[in-house]
């Protein structure tokens, strides 16, 4: 009689779990649009072009889950957040996913009751300086200003950081990024901490971006991933497998210009689940088979999406590094399509 009542309680849990992450799937494809939490304006990563399109590396992995879900990579409402609203806006419902250049961290997942369902750029935070400054090393900024952004991870790091070489600093602190830019480089602060990332990408936005360097400390592991709900489950899934879908495309030799020829058919059985000619992958998340074909046609595989966006080739000029497959040393890993 015990195990009855334990076995119905988890039954009835997981039905009412499944039942409300039908519901945020049900409601996408209602609504016919995916509401996708970006940052206000990040060089790179998210920003909307002189014809008002959002673009940037952020911003592929939001239309890859459109695509995937609504076969439609332009399908997308993008909701600009700032870091201090970011998290209520996801989990009062006003978006289906974040994607903004967030940190995963035990707070976050536990507390907060986010679920981050991947990494899709491993970060660190380091510092911009002026180049008259003199400085080529962190331990030298005893004293400086440093411009930093209230309600993220910069500011402990940053304590922990002076702390630890028994050197001082005077904060500046500020709202949100966009002002951070604003007042290091007109001068109100002689260093500007955050993501190594957006350091690079406020550093290709100056006036000169010679005048400016990132020294080379990294002082803390920033793993940013998107995120959804916590406990919306089946939801999860479908952002989680898209992200995955991206990156072992890559790995697989899976790219926008030669997929069409690959769904004709090939050796490999994983590339064939991968692109829904073989198996049924899209029917356990509740999407068509071809999904991930939407998804990789959206904006290319993981490796087109970093360079074309924020590659070495790219005013952000950043190499792939930890980013890089796994085959290549990097940290960039997807579980098999199996």
């Amino acid at each position: 009689m015990k195990y009855s009542v334990i076995l119905g309680t988890m039954t009835a849990a997981g039905l009412a779990a499944g039942a409300a992450m039908a519901g945020t799937l049900d409601d996408v494809q209602a609504r016919g649009k995916l509401n996708c939490g970006v940052s206000t304006g990040l060089t790179g990563f998210a920003e909307p072009d002189a014809s008002g399109v959002w673009q940037g590396f952020d911003i592929g992995v939001c239309r890859a889950v459109a695509a995937a879900v609504l076969g439609d990579p332009m399908a997308v409402e993008f909701v600009p957040l700032t870091t201090k609203v970011r998290f209520t806006a996801l989990n009062s419902g006003e978006i289906d996913m974040l994607a903004r250049n967030t940190t995963w961290t035990f707070q976050r997942d536990v507390e907060l009751k986010l679920e981050f369902v991947g990494v899709n750029y491993y970060d660190g935070q380091g510092f911009l300086v002026p180049k008259a400054l003199g400085v080529s090393s962190a331990t030298e900024l005893d004293g400086a200003s440093i411009c930093i952004q209230t309600g993220t991870t910069t500011e402990l790091n940053l304590a922990d950081f002076f702390r630890v070489n028994n050197i001082s600093y005077e904060p500046i602190p500020v709202e949100t990024g966009n002002e951070a830019k604003q007042q290091y480089f007109a001068g109100a602060c002689d260093v500007y901490t955050t993501d190594a990332s957006a350091l690079a990408s406020a550093r290709a936005a100056a006036a000169d971006p010679n005048e400016h360097v990132v020294l080379p400390e990294i002082i803390s592991k920033e793993p940013l991933g998107p995120l959804v709900r916590h406990g919306d489950n089946e939801w999860g899934d479908v952002v989680r497998w898209t992200l995955n879908a991206l990156i072992s495309a890559e790995e697989l030799g899976v790219t926008s210009g030669n997929m069409a020829e690959m769904v004709k058919g090939t050796n490999n059985p994983e590339i064939n689940r991968l692109l829904g000619t073989e198996g049924t992958l899209g029917e356990w998340l509740g999407l068509s088979a071809d999904w991930a074909q939407h998804a990789i046609g959206a904006g290319g595989n993981y490796g087109e999406l970093f360079e074309n966006n924020i590659g070495v080739n790219t005013p952000l000029g950043i190499s792939r590094g930890l980013n890089a497959q796994w085959t290549d040393g990097g940290l960039i890993y997807s579980p098999p399509f199996r």
